[in-house]
């Protein structure tokens, strides 16, 4: 029974996870499913048990992002003991593990390596092979483990990355993608705007502020074919923001009010507005892809796929063309160490290593690029 340890940090969340497949097994009880009340189906991706799963993350001060030496930083000082306590939690020796898997991109170029150099040093120490792995075909394979969807249509929404894909031909193809900033971006700089705090995630701090929000804004909408631009749309949601009365300034000689039932416009309107819209567009996409493959299903991974509101809006589309909607909970939608190590481990077993003159990391590593010769 193989067992890997994962090692991600292409971005603020250092992650290392160990996970072992077994022959066949009952349903892990770390396995999380949300499906909007909509049918389930078996497994269809190896069965697999969580031994441990442990992240920290580096959160900036409210206002401002997590640059990339800052961001290293904090990954090069919590690496060890992260692994530590992995490795204690999975209750496994050194000889029990059979590969070191990491991110190999994409991801911000500073945080990336800093995983990869603690990946290579303990390959290294523990005669082990490394396995480099597409950090979107690890989401993509640890969701399906964990929701057991079948072959569904992919949106994967993070903050440096947003696609819908499809599994065709052993490879997973982009059918649709944000052209220029990801969705996660988009709102995650929004945040800065309103100074929003970044703990635990700025964007879990908007979905929380939208659920009061009640004037919905006009916002530019730019689906283009099977692509998405959200550039445009945060630029006029900041000048939106920067309307709203600021802490110490003086008070606006017309003060912004809806026009239809004359309440101030708060900040929470604005981030109820921001999601509707973005979420809206990616809903349109994602339905459009269903459409053209066939396909019956949805899975929602990446940071963003935690949103409540994405799986809800994502869910209504869903039951109207009769399908379903998986997603996972912030254990396995947040990045994590435990999907790289699933994916490197479904890698390995089929031959697949990194040799080491071989294991830099890249900030442009395409989800199609991969070869997924672990499925049919």
């Amino acid at each position: 029974m193989p067992i890997a340890i994962g090692l991600e940090g292409s971005a603020n969340k250092l992650g290392v996870g160990i996970i072992l497949h077994p022959a066949s097994t009952p349903p892990s009880p770390h396995d999380s499913v949300h499906s909007s009340s909509f049918s389930q189906t078996k497994p269809t991706s190896p069965p697999v048990h969580i031994l441990s799963n442990i992240r920290h993350t580096f959160v900036s001060p409210p206002g401002t992002g997590f640059l990339p030496k800052d961001t290293a930083a904090h990954h090069r000082r919590w690496v060890v003991r992260l692994v530590k306590q992995a490795v204690k939690q999975a209750n496994v020796r050194i000889d029990d593990i059979d590969c070191v898997c990491f991110t190999r991109g994409p991801g911000m170029g500073a945080p990336l390596n800093a995983a990869a150099i603690a990946a290579r040093t303990i390959a290294q120490l523990w005669d082990l092979p490394l396995v480099g792995v597409n950090h979107c075909v690890g989401h993509i394979e640890m969701g399906r483990a964990i929701t057991g969807a079948d072959n569904p249509v992919v949106l994967y929404v993070s903050g440096g990355n947003t696609q819908v894909i499809a599994y065709s031909a052993q490879r997973y193809r982009i059918f649709g993608e944000a052209l220029d900033i990801a969705v996660g971006n988009c709102l995650d700089r929004f945040a800065r705007v309103l100074n929003i705090s970044n703990d635990p995630a700025p964007g879990y701090n908007i979905e929380q502020l939208a659920k009061g929000g009640k004037c919905l804004l006009e916002l530019p909408y730019a689906v283009k074919g099977m692509d998405v631009s959200f550039s445009g749309i945060l630029a006029r949601v900041e000048e939106m923001g920067r309307k709203l009365p600021q802490p110490g300034a003086p008070e606006p000689a017309e003060p912004w009010v809806d026009p239809d039932t004359g309440a101030a416009i708060t900040s929470a309107d604005l981030c109820f507005t921001l999601q509707e819209t973005v979420f809206a567009m990616l809903v349109e996409i994602t339905e459009r892809a269903m459409a053209h493959v066939g396909a019956s299903q949805v899975l929602i991974v990446g940071g963003v796929g935690c949103n409540e509101r994405l799986q809800y809006m994502m869910g209504l589309m869903a039951r109207e063309r009769g399908g379903s909607v998986y997603a996972t909970d912030e254990r396995f939608c947040i990045d994590n160490g435990i999907m790289i190590a699933h994916a490197g481990l479904l890698a390995w077993s089929k031959g697949f290593k990194t040799p080491l003159e071989d294991s830099g990391t890249t900030q442009r590593f395409r989800t199609d690029e991969v070869l997924i010769d672990w499925r049919d």
